[in-house]
């Protein structure tokens, strides 16, 4: 079955049918989700969606372009979630140059990706790290803090071949979603050529990034199935077997998923 490694559910543009879509995710062979924070507030609807269903899973983080909501009382707060029984990984966290390029703006960035590294090292649970036109600071930031000891994936990969090897070799995971069926998208095509089965996931990012044929429409793990046949066709296996793989790979890096 696929296992859903991000996704963002309790956006607000699946308030109009999110039950509905939910159950229909089981249905079509999605066996987890896990449902990933962006800030504080999308960190507590996500921890409540997931106690709806059994099959949905919680990371509690806050991604770079929303750290002005992180201070010591929230930062407390989101400690506390790590606790959590459904709580499988803190994210999304990193840093994000592409919307953000004042320098004290990336400073505070840099600031707040490093305590939420520190944070999920003392949970002892995984990161999904979500990095854009930040990438020497984001491995310099990763070895500062030997994030070869904090286990993760790079989510919704953007650079080289050559920098997943590097993110590889220090045991980090690579997201992949809807991006590879795009025709502009050289460099993550070579990089699932380039970089071993066992170190890809699969994701969405929904509501955002749907894959071909349906780009530019509202994303759901309903299209993971196009992903995964891009990533076959690259790897020279099929599709049945990306799918078991991948599955394989969240189970060991989500291990507190049942």
């Amino acid at each position: 079955m696929i296992f859903e490694t991000h996704a963002h559910y309790d956006d607000e543009k699946f308030d109009g049918d999110r039950e509905e879509l939910i159950a229909e995710l089981r249905e079509a062979g999605i066996s987890h989700v896990i449902n990933v924070g962006a800030s504080i507030e999308s960190t507590k609807t996500t921890l409540e969606l997931v106690k709806k269903h059994d099959f949905m899973y919680a990371a509690a983080g806050v991604h770079p372009s929303d750290v002005d909501g992180l201070n010591e009382e929230t930062f407390a707060w989101l400690a506390e979630q790590t606790r959590l029984d459904k709580t499988v990984a803190v994210g999304e966290i990193g840093l994000d140059y592409y919307w953000d390029k004042e320098p004290e703006v990336q400073k505070n960035q840099r600031i707040w990706f490093q305590k939420q590294m520190e944070l999920a090292r003392k949970a002892d649970l995984p990161v999904i790290i979500h990095s854009r036109d930040a990438a020497g600071d984001t491995m310099r930031i990763m070895k500062e803090v030997h994030a070869e000891e904090i286990p993760g994936v790079i989510h919704c990969y953007s650079y080289s071949p050559e920098m997943a090897k590097e993110f590889v070799k220090m045991g980090y995971y690579i997201g992949v979603g809807g991006v590879v069926t795009f025709k502009n998208a050289k460099k993550l095509v070579q990089t699932v050529q380039e970089i071993p089965i066992e170190r890809i996931l699969l994701e969405t990012d929904c509501p955002y990034m749907a894959p071909e044929p349906h780009r530019g429409t509202r994303n759901s793990s309903l299209n993971l199935p196009y992903v995964a046949a891009k990533i076959a066709e690259l790897k020279g296996i099929s599709a049945e077997e990306v799918i078991s793989i991948t599955e394989q790979n969240a189970y060991r890096l989500f291990s507190k998923v049942r």
